[in-house]
């Protein structure tokens, strides 16, 4: 197999598809690999270490993706590399289609194989390849929602864990998942005051024993969203419906319920975002204002944490990798059934029940 990992191109992503270890990996296995011109530099890792690995640099977007069968990457393909991308080539990243109808139909006429991490799922519904990034994802919202908070960054000035004498903020997590959980962990650690929602009465629960009461659980719903977000000045958004857009759960109407000054984070955002009036954002132009209140709503949090993230991906990611250029597909699937749900588009046929349903396209069974 002739692997290519292309440098990301999105908005200040830093993170890169292969570490030089997986690729070294792959050069024992005798497959070949191209990797761009500084496509691991935001991550730590150098042209050399990558040719150390036995890894040939490319100088160009287009020639890895002309002299590559199969694509390993990090952020979904943008303008430009959809114009590189061939009919039966591979393309291994994160896609969330769910939320970008252009993408899915511009895939669909390139005849290409698009295997997407964030819904290869096992049959306990855990999601590998999306844990970590949203481990990620939840720990920095708190450290990026603080620093969002400061006056000098618009808003309304306060330290979430308060000094002696003052109010510690209150921080709003809706959705107790892994990004939730994580935001929780790093929110307590502060002394924050935080309130986290969900419909799992489980996951509310085994939450309360291991704080040992010391956040407050509510059951997830209209009533209650409107009552605690008129008291949050951290509100973090969270929620997941694995492949799907994410359901709106804050209205612009309710906007007049939150304090001035207050942060709303859509960590959803990659889904279409779980806030009516969220629009994605970049690190660059991270912050927008609507009716007095700041959304942060950065589609590729992790990619500020580049290091972290491309190691803790590649720890998840290398497996399905070595069992896909190793093997036929078919051949793949039965070692790793999970990945059955990875496969969006198969040559010009949408194999995503959700996406299919979506943008009304013919839904294809594959095996």
């Amino acid at each position: 197999m002739i692997i290519g990992i292309p440098r990301e191109i999105k908005n200040n992503e830093n993170r890169v598809g292969l570490t030089p270890e997986g690729v070294k990996k792959l050069i024992e296995q005798n497959h070949k690999v191209y990797i761009e011109k500084d496509a691991g530099i935001g991550s730590g890792f150098s042209n050399e270490e990558y040719i150390r690995a036995g890894g040939q640099i490319l100088y160009s977007l287009k020639d890895i993706y002309e002299k590559s069968n199969f694509i390993i990457k990090v952020k979904e393909p943008q303008e430009i590399e959809l114009s590189f991308i061939r009919e039966n080539q591979v393309i291994f990243t994160y896609f969330h289609l769910a939320s970008n109808e252009k993408l899915t139909r511009k895939l669909i006429e390139k005849k290409c194989i698009c295997i997407a991490y964030e819904t290869i799922e096992k049959e306990n519904g855990f999601l590998p390849l999306l844990f970590p990034m949203s481990e990620v994802a939840g720990k920095s919202s708190v450290i990026l929602g603080g620093y969002f908070l400061s006056k000098v960054n618009k808003g309304k000035g306060l330290l979430l864990g308060g000094t002696v004498g003052t109010r510690s903020g209150k921080i709003v997590i809706i959705g107790a998942g892994t990004v939730g959980q994580n935001a929780l962990k790093f929110a307590y650690g502060l002394g924050a005051n935080v309130i986290i929602l969900d419909i799992d009465i489980e996951k509310l629960k085994y939450l309360e024993d291991i704080y040992q009461n010391q956040i407050e659980t509510l059951y997830s719903n209209r009533e209650n969203i409107l009552k605690v977000i008129s008291e949050g000045d951290l509100i973090i958004g969270t929620v997941l419906i694995p492949g799907d857009r994410a359901p709106k759960l804050i209205l612009k109407e309710d906007l007049k319920l939150i304090p001035k000054g207050s942060l709303l984070m859509d960590i959803s955002i990659d889904q279409g975002g779980c806030f009516e009036t969220s629009m994605a954002t970049t690190h660059e132009n991270p912050i927008y204002e609507v009716d007095g209140i700041n959304h942060y709503c950065v589609t590729n949090i992790p990619g500020a944490f580049s290091e972290t993230s491309t190691k803790a991906l590649t720890n998840v990611t290398y497996k399905y990798l070595e069992v896909l250029v190793n093997n036929p597909l078919e051949k793949a699937i039965k070692k790793y059934p999970e990945l059955v749900g990875g496969i969006n588009l198969y040559k010009g046929k949408c194999t995503n029940k959700v996406i299919s349903k979506l943008y009304n396209l013919e839904f294809h069974k594959l095996f």
